[in-house]
C-alpha cells in the first residue's frame, strides 16, 4: 500500500440478504453461548439437521429466528447482521472473525500489541498460559472448570484463524504502536504481574522474541505482510477492517490477547456501516502516512528490545528452593 492508497475502496458489493452471513451469525452465537447443536435443537423443539441447516445459510422462519435471538441471547438486529452485531462473549467473536478472515481477501488490524495473525507458533501456547494465570482465585471449582474448557475452546477457534492464515495468505496491514510494545516488553506475557521472578524474565524474552520476529517481518517484507510503526498515541479501542468479494466490514473489539489479556468483559462490535467503514479508513490511511516501515521500522523495533533490555532488573541466581 503506498503512501497516498486507500487501504478499500468504498464500493465493495453488499447483497441486500446475505443468508449465508445469517447462518455464520448463529453459529458464532451459539459458541459463544457455549451450547452444541443438540442443545439449540432440543430448545427449539427441532432435529440437529435442521440447526446445522439453518447454520449453512437456509432460510428462516421469523418467528425461529426470534426464538433463536432469545435463546443465544442476542437480537433479531444482530442476528439478521442489520449494519451493527454485538457480542459480549470473546468466544463468540473470535469465532466470527474467523468466519470473515476466511472469506476477506485484504485485512486491516490494529491490535494491542500486535495482530495474533502475525504472532509467532508459540505465541498461543504463551497465551493459554496467560489466561489460566490470570483467573479469579475465588473461582469455585465448578466454574473455574467452566471458564477452563472455554479458554480452551476459544485458543481452538484462535489456531484455526491463524492456520487459515497461513495456508489463503491473504494480504494483512499491521499497524503497530510503538508505545504499546514498549509497555508489553516491560511486561512481558503474563497474565498477572505477582509471578515469581525467574518466570517473569521467561515472560518478558518471550515478549522480546515477539518483537524481534515482528522486526524481521519488517526486514523481509514479504508481499501479503505490510507493517507500520507508530510513534504516536494510538487509538484506545482496536479494530480490523476486512474485505473479501461479498463483505466490507468494520470489526471493534475490547477484548485483548496481549500481556495481562481481557477475554471477559466488553462488548465488541461488527458493523458494514458505510460512515463507520469510512470514518475508519480514513483514520488508518492518516496513521499509515506517518507510520515507519520496511528496515527503518525493524532497525527501531530491534532497538527497542535492545534499549528494554538493560532497563530491566536481572532475576536472581536461584529463583526456587529445591524441591524434593
Amino acid at each position: 500500500m503506498t503512501a497516498t492508497a486507500t487501504p478499500f475502496s468504498a464500493d465493495s458489493p453488499r447483497p441486500a440478504i446475505d443468508y449465508a452471513g445469517l447462518g455464520d451469525r448463529l453459529r458464532a452465537y451459539r459458541i459463544g453461548a457455549g451450547l452444541q447443536a443438540d442443545d439449540v435443537a432440543a430448545q427449539l423443539g427441532v432435529s440437529r439437521a435442521v440447526v446445522y441447516r439453518m447454520e449453512k445459510g437456509e432460510i428462516v422462519k421469523i418467528d425461529t429466528l426470534e426464538r433463536l435471538a432469545a435463546l443465544l441471547g442476542t437480537s433479531m438486529a444482530s442476528l439478521l447482521g442489520v449494519e451493527t452485531e454485538y457480542y459480549a462473549s470473546a468466544l463468540a467473536l473470535f469465532e466470527r472473525m474467523r468466519q470473515l478472515e476466511e472469506k476477506s481477501d485484504r485485512i486491516l488490524a490494529h491490535f494491542e500489541p500486535i495482530s495474533l495473525l502475525l504472532t509467532s507458533d508459540a505465541y498461543l501456547g504463551h497465551l493459554g498460559q496467560m489466561l489460566y494465570e490470570g483467573l479469579p482465585a475465588t473461582l469455585l471449582a465448578d466454574e473455574a472448570t467452566l471458564r477452563r474448557r472455554e479458554i480452551a475452546r476459544m485458543l481452538e477457534v484462535l489456531q484455526e484463524r491463524r492456520r487459515d492464515f497461513a495456508l489463503r495468505k491473504p494480504q494483512i496491514v499491521s499497524l503497530v504502536g510503538l508505545r504499546e510494545l514498549e509497555r508489553f516488553v516491560l511486561t512481558g506475557l503474563v497474565g498477572r504481574v505477582d509471578l515469581p521472578a525467574a518466570v517473569r524474565a521467561q515472560r518478558v524474552q518471550a515478549a522480546c522474541d515477539e518483537v524481534l520476529r515482528m522486526a524481521d517481518l519488517m526486514d523481509s517484507e514479504p508481499w501479503q505482510v505490510q507493517v507500520g510503526l507508530v510513534d504516536d498515541a494510538m487509538p484506545s479501542a482496536t479494530y480490523q477492517l476486512l474485505r473479501g468479494p461479498q463483505h466490507h466490514v468494520l470489526l471493534h473489539s475490547p477484548f485483548r490477547l496481549g500481556e495481562l489479556p481481557n477475554v471477559r468483559n466488553g462488548i465488541a462490535m461488527v458493523t458494514t456501516s458505510p460512515e463507520a467503514v469510512r470514518l475508519h479508513e480514513n483514520m488508518t490511511q492518516t496513521l499509515w502516512n506517518a507510520a515507519c516501515k520496511g528496515r527503518e521500522g525493524a532497525r527501531r523495533l530491534r532497538a527497542l528490545v535492545a534499549r528494554m533490555a538493560t532497563a530491566l532488573p536481572s532475576p536472581p541466581a536461584t529463583a526456587y528452593p529445591d524441591t524434593p
